[in-house]
């Protein structure tokens, strides 16, 4: 019920380009949100994504996160993984097109799942450096296969609770970090507050699920008015989170 409201009120309050005054918001949405060009990459998104909904197998899941609301075992089938907590196909479009447009050399991923995003994130810039981190060991080792299988070769998967696998991270900074492993405000906000201080001018960050609950809209809305964050944009699944100098403060909502 919490995310019914929200959307209703997404939806009275959002906007399309056309309500966009930023040259640099303006062009993101024109040419990559809204982007009709079916790409080449698009199908072998949709057949990874095809292959994980008719996999059977089952694992067992070690939950770090805030736990599902669609299972009750931690013996849980991929196909129902890849269908309850999987990056659905428009979605893993989008995010490929989003890293066509900002054509990042240095990305990190919080919560690698089934590697659905993985995959977009990697096939949208093959010299994009990918590390992903993921604190199932189950499914840490049955991702890198299918990666693998999928000649995904610029994604290394990294696998432990975050908090001891932030510390160890060595890149001084990264162009595009996507927020999807831990949806309650305490985590998201410490690996927000963390990984700070490896964005630079031109980095992008995006949080999933930022109206999953109550938590997670106050976290994002702190977020919002961090000193350091110039721009936002809110597209109700994702928010954006933009660290420009040259850019006046400003909030956007944006129907994608």
């Amino acid at each position: 019920m919490f995310q019914i409201i929200q959307y209703i009120k997404f939806l009275l309050k959002s906007t399309n380009q056309h309500g966009v005054h930023s040259p640099f918001v303006y062009d993101l949405v024109t040419t990559c949100f809204y982007d009709r060009t079916p790409h080449a990459a698009y199908r072998k998104l949709k057949t990874y994504r095809t292959q994980l909904l008719n996999n059977k197998t089952t694992i067992a899941i070690s939950d770090f996160g805030s736990g599902s609301r669609v299972f009750t075992s931690n013996e849980r089938p991929i196909s129902a993984i890849a269908k309850n907590s999987g990056t659905p196909l428009k979605r893993a479009q989008l995010l490929y097109r989003i890293v066509t447009y900002f054509k990042p050399e240095h990305t990190l991923e919080l919560g690698t799942s089934l590697g659905i995003a993985t995959q977009a994130i990697a096939l949208g810039h093959p010299k994009n450096k990918i590390i992903s981190l993921e604190g199932c060991p189950a499914i840490s080792k049955f991702t890198t296969a299918q990666l693998s299988e999928a000649d995904i070769d610029n994604a290394t998967l990294i696998t432990g609770a975050f908090e001891t696998s932030l510390p160890k991270l060595k890149e001084a900074s990264y162009d595009f970090i996507f927020f999807d492993g831990n949806h309650n405000k305490a985590a998201t906000l410490h690996y927000f507050e963390v990984l700070l201080d490896k964005m630079h001018n031109d980095s992008v960050f995006i949080f999933d699920d930022i109206h999953w609950s109550k938590d997670m809209l106050d976290a994002w809305e702190q977020i919002k008015r961090h000193p350091k964050v110039t721009v936002t944009i809110d597209t109700f699944f994702w928010g954006f989170v933009f660290f420009r100098k040259e850019q006046a403060k400003e909030n956007f909502t944006i129907r994608v």
